[in-house]
């Protein structure tokens, strides 16, 4: 069955995305249960040790390579996972799991300006028309659907929060270009680590400021999911679906992401779904298809 299960792109794929569109949820869930920055900390621990168990080889086996970009690897999982996942939890305190995950859907385009803010490529028409739509999707979100909100700058902390970690996760995106050439499971096995290095500083300030809470019975659940699923299990499933289908087309499933959290939303937390939500998902998922669609014309031109 996990033969079936494995050779299977699209399933693995689509449970990927499930997952990662789960964790708006469970960063809901875990609201007054576990505290932040607690959460992010004993999330990266609870990886690391896994990690130790099922990559120790892919480690010690790839570890000439991965010496000399040990730095370059922990300041990524630092801002990419640690400083993605701190925000991601802290926003949830403020805003619904229905816009988390449509604000993580965007991160594709965060990526794509910030090609062009770093590298200086080459942004066509139809690209910059994608972009356009999905910031318009953003702002969708982050005002309400309400012009009024919108004019007057009281903007939701959370939904500001996201936009930052989503521009975090993008530049964690870019700087993945810096790995060296070893697995993917021993690149993700140095990147948790220096996730963990930064998350212990976190928690500790968490700590000293009086607003560490050690985890409730349903922030130990919360935990044990986000360490199964959107950290663990999901990273082995999508590297097994870009193997079988090639990172091109499986990059396309991560547009599943806001679909899944607000179907999560409504079925678990019982968020509303607003007229506005509809508006920015089709507004963020059509920015993000015009830009893709614009990229493999442009690569079919040279």
């Amino acid at each position: 069955m996990l033969d079936r299960l494995f050779g299977n792109a699209y399933l693995l794929l689509v449970l990927t995305t499930m997952a990662w569109g789960g964790n708006a949820v469970a960063s809901r869930f875990a609201v007054g249960e576990v505290s932040p920055m607690a959460l992010t900390a004993l999330r990266w621990i609870a990886v690391v040790l896994l990690l130790l168990v099922v990559a120790r080889r892919e480690v010690v086996s790839a570890w000439p390579l991965l010496r000399p970009r040990l730095g370059v690897l922990a300041l990524l999982g630092a801002v990419g996972f640690t400083g993605f996942n701190a925000l991601f939890y802290v926003a949830a305190q403020y805003t619904t799991a229905i816009n988390i995950g449509i604000l993580q859907g965007a991160i594709p385009i965060f990526v794509l300006i910030g090609a062009y803010l770093v590298d200086r490529t080459p942004v066509t028409p139809l690209q910059a028309l994608g972009v356009l739509l999905t910031i318009l999707g953003v702002v969708a979100v982050t005002s309400g659907g309400t012009l009024e909100r919108l004019m007057t700058l009281r903007l939701n902390l959370g939904d500001l929060l996201m936009v930052v970690a989503c521009a975090l996760y993008a530049g964690y995106t870019l700087g993945l270009r810096r790995r060296p050439a070893v697995s993917a499971l021993a690149s993700f096995a140095a990147l948790a680590t220096g996730a963990l290095l930064a998350a212990l500083p976190l928690v500790a300030i968490e700590a000293a400021a009086g607003f560490l809470q050690w985890p409730t019975t349903q922030g130990w659940l919360v935990i044990l999911y986000v360490v199964i699923f959107p950290s663990f299990l999901s990273q082995l499933t999508f590297m097994q679906g870009v193997k079988l289908i090639g990172a091109a087309r499986a990059g396309v499933f991560v547009n599943l992401v806001p679909i899944f959290a607000a179907i999560l939303s409504v079925l678990l937390l019982g968020e509303a779904f607003a007229l506005h939500h509809a508006i920015a998902m089709v507004l963020v998922l059509g920015g993000i298809w015009i830009a893709e669609h614009a990229k493999k014309r442009q690569r079919s031109t040279r």
